[in-house]
């Protein structure tokens, strides 16, 4: 029973394992996570580095090694000095007695003393004194001698200019000596030579070299020198050996845990790119990650924010297709129907009616497939022109002006009596006036002979933020309220009674609140109050943005 219990959860842990590496398998070895841990492990590789480095150049290590060793090398020179050297004015050293001395002192097993007389001829070796045997390992068979040999050297050479680019000058100096170059230094100078140096197995050497100088001649020498040193610095790198381990898993541990945080995200983001463009149009749900607050959660709304605006831009074209072909069957039907009975008049006056019928289809189908072009050319437009600052109070002053010069049957009087001196706006000029423009044409139509349309504007804040609004007023029949929102949708010709059909292609107010969202800003309607000045009509309201303006800055 216990057994087959450990079975079930021994294979619910391997389910389970089995499910976290699908999960973390894509997202491991994709390319941004991969720069993660090289990154990551980069960093770790020049720490190891530097940790070696700093082993291998250890000052405080050598340079207690060569004090200990010249503290011991000094006390055989002393001893050799007062009983094997003899002779007066010219001294030397007895190599007997210097041998006998050396024999009775204490050379520990990982040290060697030699003596050398004035001529740098070996006179003693603690080594050989001692009895101590060297004990060396057969070379193997020529080809594996020859392959042994080369990854050797190979390796040494590795070492040596791995060592070398963390060494000083006088370092690398020392290391190219021999010991043979230290005792000639000693016995031709007198002085003390230390350092560390290469063995003869290429191993590094702490050695001292001390000069056997009673007085002032130099009878000899004492080379005193440790093979210890590589020991002492693979037993601190065999300690530092688990730090650098555990250093590794919690590197490791962090470079998944970055991989899942970041590069989970972008998968996903990535994968619902790509299911966005295989649905041929169809609306796919953008992850929004809305618990993430940093850039990758600010990424995942900005993305979900412009796949939605891009979803409405295609709504928007294939409405706008469905009402371009809608408007343009109405007119084509009409001139179809008109030139398919013209044949069959039988009098010139009928024959007329039914031209003039065509004529004005054909001049309606020109007005509404340019106001179509342009309102198509319009998003392009203010895509591709930059913002400047303008004084928008100028603009209505001067489109007031030329309205005044016009020559209207209707005698309708467009007036701006309430307005600022200077109104700065951060807009694209041309566009912005074709919405006024647009506002008070379409006043014009619904106003009544000897009408009044007046422009006024203030200054105002609105959700903490400071805005111009702009106001275009008439004195017509007002709106149906059911339609105060409708009459911004494109192709609404709602027209007033007696009014010419066919004479307006209902895109002036859709163009308007298109321009005036592009610049940030708001458009509606409402209708007067009667009951405040006995007066009804249309009141249309913009609503742009402040910007301080001067000279300078337009």
């Amino acid at each position: 029973m216990a057994s087959d219990t450990g079975t079930k959860r021994f294979k619910a842990l391997r389910r389970i394992w089995a499910h976290s590496v699908k999960r973390l398998r894509p997202n491991l070895f994709s390319r941004l996570n991969l720069i993660i841990i090289g990154i990551n492990f980069a960093a770790l590789t020049i720490l190891v580095i530097g940790i070696f480095a700093i082993t291998e150049n250890r000052r405080g290590l050598v340079d207690a090694k060569i004090e200990s060793l010249h503290a011991q090398a000094d006390i055989i020179v002393n001893v050799i000095a007062e009983t094997a050297v003899q002779g007066v004015p010219q001294p030397r050293m007895d190599s007997d007695i210097a041998r006998e001395v050396l024999s009775r002192l204490y050379v520990p097993e990982e040290t060697r003393a030699l003596i050398y007389d004035r001529h740098g001829i070996l006179v003693a070796d603690s080594h050989l004194i001692a009895g101590r045997v060297g004990i060396e390992t057969l070379p193997p068979l020529e080809d594996e001698a020859r392959l042994d040999a080369v990854q050797s050297s190979a390796w040494s050479n590795l070492t040596r200019r791995v060592r070398a680019l963390v060494l000083s000058p006088q370092q690398r100096q020392g290391l190219a000596r021999t010991i043979r170059d230290e005792v000639e230094l000693a016995l031709t100078s007198g002085e003390v030579v230390s350092g560390v140096r290469h063995g003869d197995e290429g191993e590094r050497v702490v050695s001292v070299t001390l000069p056997i100088q009673p007085v002032q001649a130099v009878v000899g020498a004492v080379v005193y020198e440790s093979y210890d040193l590589d020991t002492l610095i693979a037993t601190e790198r065999r300690a530092i050996l688990p730090y650098i381990i555990f250093a590794a898993i919690v590197s490791l541990a962090l470079a998944i845990w970055l991989t899942v945080y970041i590069g989970g995200p972008v998968r996903r983001l990535a994968d619902a790119a790509r299911m966005a463009r295989l649905a041929g149009g169809g609306r796919v749900a953008m992850p929004r990650m809305p618990g993430r607050k940093d850039e990758i959660g600010d990424l995942a709304r900005a993305y979900a924010a412009m796949t939605d605006t891009l979803y409405d831009r295609l709504d928007a074209i294939e409405s706008f297709a469905a009402d371009v072909s809608h408007e343009i069957k109405n007119p084509l039907t009409s001139i179809r129907s008109a030139a398919e009975v013209l044949p069959k008049a039988k009098d010139d006056e009928r024959r007329d009616r039914l031209i003039k019928v065509i004529q004005h289809d054909v001049h309606r189908l020109d007005r509404l497939i340019t106001d179509i072009s342009n309102a198509s050319r319009l998003d392009a437009q203010l895509a591709r022109e930059s913002l400047r600052s303008v004084n928008l109070a100028a603009i209505l002053r001067d489109m007031v002006a030329l309205y005044a010069q016009r020559d209207d049957p209707k005698s309708i009087t467009v007036s701006a009596t309430d307005l600022p001196e200077v109104m700065g706006v951060n807009a694209h000029a041309d566009p912005l006036s074709r919405v006024f423009t647009n506002l008070i044409d379409n006043a014009i139509t619904f106003s009544p002979d000897q009408g009044v349309i007046a422009l006024a504007a203030k200054r105002d804040t609105q959700k903490g933020r400071q805005v111009w609004v702009i106001t275009v007023s008439d004195d017509g029949p007002g709106i149906p309220a059911d339609n105060l929102d409708t009459v911004f949708e494109r192709f609404y010709t709602q027209r007033p009674q007696g009014a010419a059909f066919g004479k307006h292609s209902g895109l002036g107010l859709a163009i308007a609140r298109q321009i005036v969202t592009a610049h940030g800003g708001q458009i509606f309607a409402k209708n007067r109050d009667p009951a405040q000045d006995g007066r009804t009509g249309a009141i249309f309201t913009v609503i742009l943005p402040f910007t301080p303006w001067s000279p300078e800055t337009a």
